[in-house]
């Protein structure tokens, strides 16, 4: 490089230099000290759920008047990807999907306007619906939670309890927000006898009426006495039981006293909230959320603290049980990373020393911490936290980033060799190398493009390995031109007389497998080029992965009951599940969910919608191995014990949450229709042996009772549907009265028929009906009654109804398999469908696909780049053909690395294939570059090119040995095994082929045919070093 040499402008300013070296491992450890520590890194959970209820509609009703309009405006919302919306009787959950592509403020923008829009068209919709509500923070992560189990205390007592706790824990620092689990709201039941109530002349309506004129809160005014403002406060509120006992009313010209007609008393509400159980026994949970750019590390410790000290004060008797731990999680999976980012620093240093000596080891090794110290205060400066990609990126730049180093100090030592004086010979490598340097580092920079701008969930889960890598490399870069030459002059020595000349036995065996690569280059052309056919052959024996499971130690259990069961159903099924799970051994803790999955305790955790039919539970197990066997254990135990329910044992997701891995989606106009195909398409699904547990989210109707109202006879009467509804509704669920005002809590009273829902069909058809005029009659003399059947909940998406089939795989059976096997089946079956059904494949097939998609369309890009970076350096059409040549060879390292290891190629796998480009591209490069330096010098090309590979082959092997072994300690992770594992096979082999394959083909290439048909020259003297790129 001509002009301007920053290694020669460091050495002039060693002292400067020497400063800045102090001032940035200073930096960089306080940076390091300062980054947040998380499990994974942070991704938007692009979802809202808008719901709505409409008290009293049927299925169809709210399908049609509320979930319909509201989809309406919601189909016009910016950055929409997909409406689902889950519909049960007069209750409607939505769930707007927006484009992977919608990043940060356009996501609130985009929340903002669907509130707009839904809250101008909210008068459309019929009258007594409630809502629409909005939820946006469906994405927040709980990542501890406490469960608080008491002995002797009732639950308004261990409620009061929680409460306080709560208040104060939300005083901790970096505490967001904090929800209740398991806490169930009390009722005041006002319970009467309608017979009675019938007998005296009393309708239900008047004794609401009376109880709700007493209790309103309205303002009374304000007197002003002189100086003196007195607040006038009238009496009636009530505040207990026996303020409503107290009640009179006048009903039928006569004074009534209620405790005389109905019975009060206080109770949990009835059918129960969604219930939390801890180690088998009722409890209340405190789920606590940190705040955006928390450390989840300080706030573990200052819970922690908090709950100390809180926990010496709580009554005896109650007892506070950690549910989860995300900061323990965090900080073991963080030191576990660590010790494997310096294990990886280690492996490289010892590669160093081995194979540059002690003193040129020893300036590679200072520039590892210089240049890891950089990274560490940029990504400070851009908040990227230390987690599982930025961390396994570390350890991937770790590899290459001694590239640089290696190449400078080997050049060094060369010229140091040749005679050069100590001054010239730290100037030359920035002279002759530095722009093929930067070059090779910009290229495997844009190999990382793909990763850093793919615009899905996945890529945004995986960016920090592009803006990890590629500060490692420009950092790497800069100490190799800056501080490695300063290093190089202060350590290095001149190789005694007669020393250093000799080539090394790896070198001239090399020498002569080049020589006889280019004397039968035809030979090697072919079997190269074979090779790579057979590779791509044997890519389809590679099996395929989306993202592995977690290698965390939980289990999820899901229990999913007939979609008509209660509550109360579910409960006792996990309770019996609870009995089961106490005898297992490996089980360190455990928590259950009733009525609903479990809070988003974990980021990628698919969360489960609140259903009276849901049941979950989070296993805790003691390690790994504890964890497989009681997940096989558990699959056994749950269909021998739960043959009507769904069950599935599973570990936690990386990654963006899937759950069930095979599923599709039949789609259609007509729910009957739908269920139909979809009863089909399970019987083609069941035909691959290793699917299990094929399920529909909603298939099986639901028996109802219909009231037939004559309606003739009921405006003979003076009645309406209204009012019979609202009869029925108070005798059997409970009218809503008024609250009772106790502390923080607001207590509804509900009036209802004391037998409420133990009412048998037979009490329901005697049940008396006041009449306007005083008396009754009744039921069954204007209604009749009947059985139906119908669907107890319809899942729509894109507007139409859509039931999904799902299904697990048998135990190491990639999904991917079965969905290929399915595939022409499947295709099969969707040809017979009537042009408004289709079958769409979803799960893990349709995740996978969309992230692949996202990346793959960034490939032009990062193509563009490597090309204008290739030509800029080279230009030459020739040259560039000639390093493109080499860059796909790569793929038959891949495929033996995977096949011979077992990993998948999965989607982290295939970042890593990408990122192979870059480097092997770099490689090829200064190798060219080499050739090139080496013709002009006058050298024929057998000549040149046998003279520059061998100047190249040790930077070249140095490279890749480093790189492949500093890959060893994340290779047998869960994450990233497979990714490692492509790139140690693919990069190991490419620069083989490199040394190999490349100067074949250039010889072949550029040769003259006399030059190609005459022997190749022996190596050059020992006493004549060979030469290096000149300017």
């Amino acid at each position: 490089m001509s002009g301007f040499n920053l290694s020669a402008w460091a050495i002039r300013n060693r002292s400067l230099v020497l400063f800045l070296m102090i001032g940035v491992v200073l930096a960089g450890t306080l940076a390091f000290l300062k980054l947040g520590r998380a499990e994974d890194p942070a991704f938007t959970i692009r979802t809202m759920v808008v719901q709505a209820q409409w008290p009293g509609a049927t299925l169809d009703e709210t399908l049609q008047q509320v979930t319909e309009r509201i989809e309406r405006t919601l189909q016009e919302v910016p950055n929409l990807d997909t409406l689902r919306s889950y519909t049960v009787p007069g209750t409607t959950v939505i769930f707007v999907d927006l484009v992977g592509s919608t990043q940060g403020r356009a996501v609130s923008d985009t929340w903002y306007e669907v509130r707009k829009r839904v809250g101008d068209m909210r008068h459309t919709l019929p009258q007594g619906v409630l809502g629409p509500g909005f939820n946006d923070d469906f994405g927040d992560t709980f990542g501890i939670i406490y469960g608080f189990t008491a002995d002797g205390f009732t639950h308004r007592e261990l409620r009061d309890a929680v409460e306080d706790v709560r208040s104060r824990l939300l005083l901790v620092p970096d505490v967001s927000k904090i929800e209740l689990l398991g806490e169930q709201d009390e009722r005041v039941y006002v319970d009467f006898s309608l017979e009675t109530l019938a007998g005296l002349g009393v309708e239900p309506g008047a004794l609401i009426a009376a109880l709700q004129a007493q209790n309103a809160v309205r303002p009374a005014g304000v007197l002003r006495t002189g100086k003196e403002a007195l607040s006038l406060q009238v009496s009636g509120a009530f505040a207990s039981e026996q303020d409503i006992l107290d009640v009179n009313f006048v009903a039928g010209g006569r004074m009534l006293r209620l405790r005389d007609l109905a019975e009060v008393r206080r109770d949990l509400a009835d059918p129960p909230q969604p219930l939390f159980r801890v180690n088998g026994e009722p409890a209340i949970g405190l789920a606590i959320a940190m705040r955006p750019g928390g450390d989840i590390l300080a706030l573990g410790r200052n819970v922690s603290a908090a709950m100390a000290r809180i926990g010496a004060g709580l009554p005896m008797g109650i007892e506070a049980h950690l549910v989860a731990d995300q900061a323990r999680t965090v900080d073991e999976a963080i030191s576990d990373f660590i010790t494997s980012l310096w294990q990886a620093v280690v492996i490289v240093l010892i590669v160093s020393f081995v194979a540059l000596g002690l003193r040129a080891g020893a300036i590679v090794a200072i520039t590892i911490p210089l240049t890891l110290a950089i990274v560490f205060a940029a990504m400070d400066l851009l908040g990227i936290d230390l987690q599982r990609i930025s961390l396994g990126a570390l350890i991937i730049a770790l590899a290459l980033l001694v590239d640089d180093a290696m190449t400078t100090i080997d050049a060094m030592t060369r010229r140091l060799a040749a005679g050069d004086r100590m001054e010239v010979a730290a100037v030359y490598p920035y002279k002759a190398l530095a722009v093929a340097m930067l070059s090779g580092t910009l290229v495997t920079i844009a190999g990382f493009v793909p990763i850093g701008f793919a615009q899905s969930s996945a890529g945004e889960y995986t960016f920090s390995i592009f803006a990890v890598v590629g500060i490692a490399l420009i950092a790497s870069w800069l100490v190799a031109t800056v501080f490695a030459p300063v290093l190089g002059m202060m350590l290095l020595r001149p190789p005694k007389p007669g020393r250093g000349g000799e080539p090394g036995v790896v070198l001239r065996l090399y020498r002569r497998l080049l020589g006889a690569a280019i004397r039968f280059r035809g030979l090697t052309i072919a079997t190269t080029l074979g090779l790579f056919v057979a590779a791509i052959l044997a890519l389809g024996l590679v099996p395929r992965q989306f993202f592995p499971p977690s290698d965390r130690v939980e289990l999820l259990v899901d229990l999913r009951l007939p979609q008509n069961a209660s509550i109360h159903a579910t409960r006792e099924a996990v309770e019996r599940f609870d009995a089961l799970l106490a005898k297992e051994p490996g089980v360190a803790r455990w928590s259950s969910y009733a009525g609903r999955g479990a809070i988003r305790f974990y980021l990628p955790l698919n969360v489960q919608l609140a259903n009276p039919f849901i049941g979950q539970t989070v296993v805790v197990t003691t390690d790994i191995a504890a964890r497989e066997r009681l997940q096989y254990r558990l699959e056994t135990l749950l269909a021998e014990e739960f043959p009507d329910a769904v069950a599935r044992v599973y570990p936690l997701e990386l990654g963006p949450p899937v759950g069930w891995p095979l599923q599709y989606r039949v789609v259609g106009p007509d729910p009957s229709e739908v269920r139909e195909i979809a009863l089909k398409l399970a019987q083609v699904v069941a035909t691959f042996p290793e699917t299990r547990r094929i399920n529909f989210d909603w298939m099986e109707t639901a028996r109802k009772l219909r009231v037939r109202i004559d309606q003739d006879e009921a405006r003979r009467l003076g009645l309406s549907s209204a009012a019979v509804a609202t009869m029925l509704n108070a005798a059997v669920s409970g009218s809503p009265v008024t609250p009772i005002r106790d502390g923080i809590y607001l207590i509804d009273v509900l009036a209802r028929d004391a037998r409420g829902q133990t009412l048998s069909v037979e009490t329901l058809r005697s049940l008396p009906v006041s009449l306007p005029n005083g008396r009754s009659v009744p039921l069954n003399q204007l209604a009749s009654f009947g059985y139906a059947q119908d669907l107890p909940l319809v899942w729509r998406r894109g507007r139409q109804p859509t039931l999904t089939l799902q299904a697990d795989v048998a135990p190491g059976v990639p999904p991917e398999s079965a969905i290929d096997a399915l595939a022409p089946r499947i295709a099969d079956l969707s040809a017979t469908l009537p042009p408004e059904y289709r079958i769409e494949v979803g799960g893990i097939a349709e995740e996978s696909a969309k992230s692949r998609a996202s990346v793959f369309a960034v490939i032009p890009l990062m193509l563009l780049l490597v090309l204008t970076v290739l030509m800029v350096q080279l230009r030459s059409f020739q040259r560039l053909a000639m390093v493109l040549s080499v860059v796909p060879l790569g793929l038959i390292g891949v495929v033996l690395a995977l096949l011979a290891s077992g990993q998948p190629l999965g989607f982290v796998a295939i970042l890593g294939v990408l990122a192979l480009v870059g480097m092997i591209a770099k490689n090829a490069v200064i190798l060219i570059e080499q050739i090139e330096a080496e013709r002009a010098a006058g050298r024929a090309v057998p000549d040149a090119v046998v003279e520059a590979c061998g100047s190249r082959f040790r930077p070249i092997m140095l490279t890749a040995a480093s790189t492949v072994l500093g890959l060893i300690p994340i290779a047998f992770t869960v994450f990233w095994g497979a990714m490692a594992f492509a790139i140690m096979g693919g990069l190991l082999v490419a620069s083989l082929l490199t040394l190999v394959f490349l100067p074949t083909l250039y010889v072949a290439w550029f040769g003259s045919r006399e030059t190609a048909h005459r022997p190749v020259p022996a190596p050059p003297s020992a006493m004549r070093p060979p030469r290096d790129v000149r300017s």
